[in-house]
């Protein structure tokens, strides 16, 4: 069922029930009302009768009998009747009134009483003392119009009701096009946006208040701005990578084709493959890097597997970076160590975090020509903080939003090897782990890069003790 439709359905069930529930109200108000003045006036009529009886003077009679004829309304099937209480429990009886004995005994007990019998035949009884006399005055009448007057708002109810439906179900469309209508432009928007006309956007509803069609346009339009940046993210990446890829490939085959041409010499055969050995190993370097980044957007949570000590962990990156840079200057201050090593430990995939550290540090070794690499590893319950700081060429302010884009060099970097992929990969991996990666930099002063692992954010049921 459309949503349309159900709000419809919604709004005319609701407006049948509240309008069935106020007719039952108001028809049992009104028969209460109408029961409530009938019965005063038998009331008012007993009192007359006794009054009637309980005069000796015949011309008092009379005046009561001209009353009760002439100055009270008229009643239909009217008649009364006196019946001497003799005792307690005990009355004269009148054989035409055919009655229950509840109704004598709450008389007696209470004084007054009234029940209504078929026909709405009502009947009314009360006690009264003259003289040490006491007498019941039942008073006994139909309350017709009552009857009448009930049916009657019975009908303008029923037909107020129907009418009232009615009018529900336009009102419920009104509504239902009022905050539906809308969701349908959104949807017609969305529609009409596609990956060749991402910079569209949903037009803002023309009220300049905040409400949920406002939040959702928003909410749109700002999914948008993150797809096209997105898709743009990924033209660049296709066509630096593809660019990065031809260019080892390119060397590759014109060494291969010129060494073809014609008989050459050992040291020229030997000159071309040393070339190609190069080119081969730049893709080869190239390839790997692309792999690692495209692992890292897999589910990070599935990845993790150890437990692994930050310490030991920088230690192993600091042998691996020795073989490679067996002149480097990296020093790791561990002199803050807590005594529980607990605070150390960390859900992790050892092998991607380490690459991920050691890309940094090797950054810092790279680009400050060799000069102290400074690492420094701080512990305690809430957090795991890891700072790198080097004296090398820094990084202009204009370059730091774009560290993270795959293959993104800055003029100064551009005149060291590299693909531009280290950080971005360094960045992924970080992320995955819930961590945070800072970069604070000055150019020519030397940069420092803050890896922090918060403990709340470390959650991963897949860790193997």
């Amino acid at each position: 069922m459309q949503i349309r439709k159900k709000i419809i359905t919604t709004y005319i069930t609701l407006s049948g029930i509240s309008t069935l529930l106020l007719c039952v109200v108001v028809f049992f108000l009104f028969k209460q009302n109408n029961q409530y003045y009938f019965l005063k006036r038998l009331q008012d009529r007993a009192k007359i009768v006794a009054s009637i009886h309980y005069q000796n003077d015949p011309e008092k009679a009379r005046y009561y009998r001209e009353l009760k004829k002439h100055g009270l309304e008229e009643l239909i099937d009217e008649n009364d009747f006196v019946l001497k209480v003799n005792g307690a429990n005990s009355f004269e009886y009148n054989t035409q009134l055919h009655l229950p004995h509840e109704f004598y005994e709450e008389a007696m007990t209470t004084g007054k009483a009234w029940v209504m019998l078929d026909e709405h035949q009502y009947y009314y009884a009360q006690l009264f003392d003259e003289n040490n006399i006491k007498y019941m005055v039942i008073v006994t009448a139909k309350d017709r119009r009552g009857n009448t007057t009930t049916i009657y708002i019975t009908r303008i109810m029923v037909f107020g009701a129907i009418g009232f439906i009615i009018l529900a179900y336009f009102f419920g469309r009104f509504l239902a096009q009022r905050f539906i209508n809308p969701v349908s432009t959104i949807t017609k928007e969305v529609k009409r946006i596609s990956a060749s006309n991402l910079h569209n956007r949903l037009p803002l509803p023309g009220n300049d208040d905040s409400d949920e069609i406002t939040d959702l346009t928003k909410t749109f339009n700002d999914m948008l701005d993150r797809l096209e940046t997105s898709f743009e993210i990924q033209a660049n990446f296709i066509n630096n990578a593809s660019h990065e890829l031809k260019t080892p490939i390119t060397t590759i085959l014109a060494e291969t084709e010129i060494a073809l041409l014609k008989e050459r010499s050992p040291e020229e055969y030997t000159a071309a493959l040393e070339s190609i050995n190069r080119q081969a190993s730049r893709l080869s370097n190239l390839t790997e890097s692309l792999l690692k980044l495209t692992q890292t957007g897999y589910d990070g949570n599935k990845q993790v597997q150890d437990i692994a000590r930050i310490d030991e962990l920088l230690l192993d990156v600091k042998c691996d970076l020795d073989r490679l840079y067996p002149d480097n200057r990296i020093s790791i201050k561990l002199n803050n160590m807590p005594e529980d090593e607990a605070m150390l430990t960390l859900p992790c995939n050892k092998p991607l975090l380490e690459l991920a550290i050691g890309n940094i540090i090797s950054n810092g070794v790279k680009y400050s020509d060799n000069e102290e690499v400074f690492v420094s590893l701080t512990a305690d319950t809430k957090a795991i903080k890891i700072v790198i700081t080097d004296i090398g060429i820094g990084i202009p302010p204009e370059d730091i939003p774009y560290l993270y884009e795959p293959f993104f060099r800055g003029k100064k970097a551009s005149r060291y090897t590299g693909y531009g992929l280290g950080l971005p990969l360094a960045m992924k991996i970080i992320r995955m782990h819930k961590g945070e990666l800072n970069v604070q930099s000055e150019p020519d002063k030397g940069t420092v890069v803050s890896i922090v692992f918060h403990k709340s954010n470390i959650k991963n049921p897949n860790v193997k003790s």
